[in-house]
C-alpha cells in the first residue's frame, strides 16, 4: 500500500516514515498540506497521516479538500493532533479523518491504527474484486445476472438457519453468514474458459458438450488459487475458491469434479449446490421453462442424502417460504424492469 505522511515536522516527519516502512508499505512525505494534496492526485495513495497543525494549509482543511474531491478509491485517513475535547473530535469527524491519534505519538499505537485501516481498505478491495469477477462470468451467460442475486440471497437464507443448529452453530457465524452472501455469485466463474457456443447453446448439451461444460467447476477453482497464490491474506478467496470448485459435488460422491462425498465437501460448496438447483429449476431458461416452487421442492426432497446434505435440505425446507419470497420479488423487479424498457423497445422500432 503506498501511504503518504505529511507533517511540517522534519523529526516527526522522518519518525513515521520509518513506522509505516517498517510495517512493509512504501512512502511517500510531505511538509504542508497543499504539497500532500498536489501528490493526492495521482491517485496512488490509500493511506494518509498527517498532522493537524500545519502552516499554509493544516490538516483539518486538508481533510475536507480529499472528500471533496473525486477519488477512485478511498482513501483512509488518520490525524495526528495534540489537541482534546469533544468538540474537536467532532471537527476532525465532520472534516472526513477516520482516526485520531493524540501526540505524543506512540510507535506501537501508530502501528496499531494503521493495520485498522488496512483492514478496512481490504473490505473495499474485497467486494470490488467480487463484483468484478462476477461481472466477468455474468458477461459470457446471459442468465447469470439476476441468477447471482437471488443465489445469494438464497445461500444467506440457508446459512442464517443452519447458525441456529447445535451442530454448526460455532462453524456458520455471521462471519460466515456475510462472506457467503459475498463470494457465492462466484461459483460459475470458471464458465469464462467454456466456449460460448457450448455455454449459449439453445438445447440440450451433447455428452462430449457436457464433459466440456463439466470443466468450469476446476476452471473456476485454478482461478481463484492463482488470486490466492497472488494475495495469501485475502481470506475471502477461500471460501471463493471452495465454493467455485466444489458446488457441483453431490452428498454421496457420484459429483463432479473430484466425486467428493459427504463432510469431505465443503459446507459452503454443499450450501450453493442445493441454492444453485433450487434457482435453475424455478427460472425460465432458453432450453427449459420454469417449475413451480412445489414441484422444486419434491425434486430437492427426492435428493436429500444422494445429491444434497440432508442438514442443507432441512434448512431448506425451515425458510421455504423465504425462498418463495425471494422468488417473487425479484420476479417482480424482472416484470417491472421489462415494462419499463417495453415504450423504448417500440419507439425504437418505429423509427
Amino acid at each position: 500500500m503506498h501511504v503518504l505522511v505529511v507533517d511540517d515536522d522534519p523529526l516527526m516527519l522522518r519518525l513515521h516514515q520509518k513506522v509505516v516502512a517498517r510495517l512493509g508499505h512504501e512512502v511517500t512525505t510531505a511538509m504542508n498540506g497543499h504539497e500532500a494534496l498536489r501528490l493526492l492526485r495521482d491517485g496512488s495513495y490509500r493511506l494518509l497521516l498527517c498532522d493537524w497543525e500545519m502552516p499554509q494549509m493544516n490538516g483539518l482543511e486538508l481533510c475536507r479538500r480529499v472528500r471533496q474531491r473525486y477519488c477512485s478509491s478511498y482513501v483512509y485517513i488518520i490525524m495526528l493532533t495534540a489537541r482534546s475535547g469533544t468538540q474537536n473530535i467532532i471537527d476532525g469527524l465532520n472534516a472526513g479523518a477516520d482516526e485520531f491519534i493524540s501526540k505524543p505519538v506512540s510507535p506501537e499505537e501508530l502501528c496499531v491504527r494503521i493495520r485498522t485501516g488496512e483492514r478496512i481498505l481490504a473490505l473495499e478491495s474485497r467486494e470490488v474484486t467480487i463484483l468484478s469477477l462476477a461481472k466477468l462470468a455474468e458477461s459470457h451467460d446471459q442468465e447469470t445476472g439476476a441468477h447471482v442475486d437471488r443465489m445469494r440471497e438464497y445461500c444467506r437464507v440457508l446459512a442464517e438457519t443452519l447458525s441456529e443448529q447445535d451442530r454448526f452453530r460455532e462453524q456458520v457465524d455471521g462471519d460466515f453468514v456475510h462472506l457467503i452472501y459475498l463470494t457465492s455469485p462466484l461459483h460459475d466463474i470458471g464458465k469464462v474458459g467454456i466456449p460460448d457456443s457450448i455455454l449459449q447453446k439453445a438445447g440440450p448439451l451433447t455428452e462430449d458438450e457436457y464433459e466440456i461444460m463439466k470443466q468450469h467447476a476446476v476452471a473456476g477453482g485454478m482461478t481463484l488459487d492463482s488470486a490466492i497464490y497472488a494475495y495469501p491474506d485475502a481470506r475471502f478467496l477461500y471460501m471463493a475458491r471452495d465454493i467455485a470448485r466444489s458446488h457441483h459435488e453431490r452428498f454421496d460422491g457420484s459429483g463432479y469434479p473430484h466425486g467428493l462425498m459427504g463432510d469431505a465437501i465443503p459446507l459452503c460448496g454443499r450450501i450453493v449446490a442445493l441454492a444453485d438447483v433450487y434457482d435453475a429449476l424455478t427460472t425460465r431458461r432458453v432450453y427449459k421453462p420454469a417449475v413451480s416452487h412445489r414441484n422444486a421442492r419434491a425434486i430437492i426432497l427426492a435428493g436429500r442424502g444422494t445429491q444434497f446434505d440432508p442438514d442443507i435440505v432441512q434448512a431448506f425446507l425451515a425458510s421455504e417460504e423465504r425462498f418463495v419470497d425471494i422468488h417473487h420479488r425479484y420476479a417482480a423487479r424482472e416484470e417491472k424492469e421489462a415494462r419499463l424498457l417495453q415504450p423504448r423497445t417500440e419507439l425504437s422500432l418505429s423509427c
